[in-house]
């Protein structure tokens, strides 16, 4: 029987590992891959099915003998019928079941980001040079007034409530414990704790050994309420209502029973080995006047020490979403797009439902600023933010703050091979199983997200400098600072962006 049969994959293999004549027949390979798809035979290294591109083997093999190619496809070629949705039939008519995935959406859809160019200072608006002039990155999280003070403690506030000040634009997104390692977790909250920036807890709450970078941590209530605590909601730097994700707008959260280990049990406070599935909508919640109670609850629960915000998911009304949102006492929002990562989503949902986040922050800015509610709030956006460059361009689109994920697993080792629900990550990451969490080492990984940020935010000084612009805030919402060059000029209308060629003014 094939890996791929043993671990209940119905569809064909995409991808084959070949081993060449350089291999020494160690066998750390067959070791090292979570997904058997490589076993030994009479002493001889073969593929086994089942390869999913992890490319554990290639990395770790001592003698650099291993290739991982594409399968060649298995069905008559088809323009309507792609292969992809031949096995998806064919999976469902054996199984009866709705298919899941992970990670972001694979289908072509274009980026918007790479459609729009950055603006650069020329004479009348002169660069600036930032080796030599100081270029402010600072971000405040929640509720903005217009005034500063400082509690007994010298710890910032606002007006109307408590701000959290980052070092740059940029924070970790909601990655929970059980659709990741404890490792991978500590590893994401060390770094923002390193980087002086927020990192989400996800819904699976926090456990114990966490609390020490409590300092750092956006704790999150999800429809589930699993692992929600006074002490969760207290000692955490902010608390985050979870409405909505980008990889599965309207829907509930979903972690198979196979992570449900003793650990996420505790953690999250439900029997070992069952599915955790968050309801669709919060059962407290079918109005704006019933949100705004539950952030009022939420506010007295942390006496008002920390900021409290609500995410929610790109869709197609999610400016008049947000303003109600506003108007319900947040002090900050997230909106994440639909090409963001999921431990586990129908692909259905994953692939088809939700819009990018490109025209979400545009409409969500347009729609605050029009009401006289932006400067109320901070607005946080993610989902497929991929480098320095995609945060920039979303900052002058109108974000506050950028949300990273999969950009931050993928330092850590990740290869994005669509295989987090099944639990079995070559890398430690999406995992539980003891053997393979013990492969991410938690300060190494933590090291790596803080090179990655760092560079991030050197490249975002040289951009500013660039155009001329000496604190971040003067990037936010400044949309003339972008032009579209993409085929559809619509688009570029919708998010306020002049087309390349329009001048100034």
């Amino acid at each position: 029987m094939s890996a791929a049969e043993r671990q209940g994959s119905v569809f064909r293999d995409r991808f084959r590992p070949f081993i060449s004549e350089d291999c020494v027949r160690c066998g750390r390979c067959v070791k090292e891959c979570s997904f058997d798809a490589l076993v030994k035979q009479e002493g001889r290294i073969v593929a086994n099915g089942g390869c999913v591109a992890c490319m554990r083997c290639v990395e770790m093999c001592p003698s650099s003998a291993i290739e991982v190619r594409h399968a060649p496809p298995q069905m008559a070629p088809h323009p309507t019928f792609t292969g992809r949705v031949r096995e998806s039939i064919i999976a469902q008519a054996g199984s009866g079941g709705v298919l899941l995935s992970s990670c972001g959406t694979d289908l072509p859809y274009d980026v918007i980001f790479d459609d729009i160019v950055l603006d650069a200072a020329q004479v009348t608006n002169p660069s600036i040079d930032p080796l030599r002039e100081p270029i402010e990155t600072i971000t405040f999280v929640g509720r903005r007034s217009g005034r500063v003070r400082l509690d007994d403690g010298g710890r910032l506030l606002g007006g109307s409530g408590p701000l959290v000040a980052m070092d740059m634009p940029l924070m970790l997104g909601h990655v929970s414990l059980g659709a990741v390692s404890l490792n991978a977790q500590e590893a994401l909250f060390m770094a923002a704790e390193k980087l002086n920036v927020l990192a989400g807890s996800g819904e699976g709450g926090l456990h114990p050994d966490m609390y020490r970078y409590a300092d750092h941590v956006n704790s999150e209530v999800a429809s589930g309420r699993f692992g929600v605590t006074p002490e969760y909601l207290r000692r955490t730097a902010a608390v985050e209502i979870k409405i909505g994700q980008g990889a599965k707008p309207g829907h509930g959260g979903h972690l198979p029973g196979e992570k449900v280990t003793e650990l996420i049990s505790s953690t999250r406070m439900i029997p070992m080995g069952t599915d955790a599935l968050s309801p669709y909508p919060h059962h407290d919640i079918y109005s704006i006047e019933d949100l705004q109670q539950l952030i009022a609850v939420l506010k007295e629960s942390t006496e008002y020490q920390v900021p409290v915000g609500v995410k929610i998911a790109a869709v197609h009304n999610v400016g008049a979403i947000a303003s109600g949102v506003v108007r319900a006492g947040a002090d900050f929002i997230t909106v994440d797009g639909f090409r963001g990562g999921t431990g586990s989503s129908p692909r259905v949902i994953r692939d088809h439902a939700g819009i990018p986040i490109e025209v979400a922050i545009a409409a969500v800015d347009r729609r605050l600023s029009q009401e006289g509610l932006r400067n109320r709030v901070t607005l946080c956006a993610g989902g497929t933010i991929r480098g320095s460059a995609d945060m920039i361009k979303a900052l002058a689109l109108g974000a506050d703050v950028a949300m990273v994920c999969t950009a931050a697993l993928v330092a850590m080792g990740c290869r994005v091979c669509q295989s987090c629900h099944r639990g079995v990550c070559a890398w430690g990451i999406a995992t539980q199983r003891p053997e393979l969490t013990s492969r991410l080492d938690p300060e190494q990984g933590a090291r790596r997200i803080v090179n990655l940020f760092h560079a991030w935010n050197e490249e975002l000084k040289e951009v500013l400098g660039a155009m001329g612009i000496d604190s971040v805030e003067s990037l936010v919402g400044n949309r003339d600072r972008l032009r579209y060059l993409g085929p559809n000029p619509k688009l570029a209308e919708i998010m306020g962006i002049k087309h390349i060629g329009e001048g100034w003014g």
